[in-house]
């Protein structure tokens, strides 16, 4: 898988799952999720996991301070 697949795959994930668009401080969920993914795409073992795997495991932190 191309990195701009993985982030595209990894991005709508996010986008799907979260339930909102934006933050509670008013960034875009969008712009954050394209902003991390290709850290988890540069990591072969998170790449083998797959980018909703990957995103899953991001979204796991939301919210916490």
């Amino acid at each position: 898988m191309t990195e701009e697949a993985f982030v595209e795959r990894f991005v709508g994930h996010c986008l799907a799952q979260c339930g909102f668009t934006h933050f509670d401080d008013g960034r875009p969920v969008e712009a954050y999720a394209r902003k991390v993914a290709p850290s988890y795409w540069a990591d072969a073992h998170y790449r083998a996991d797959g980018p909703e795997a990957c995103a899953e495991g991001d979204m796991d932190y939301w919210g916490e301070d």
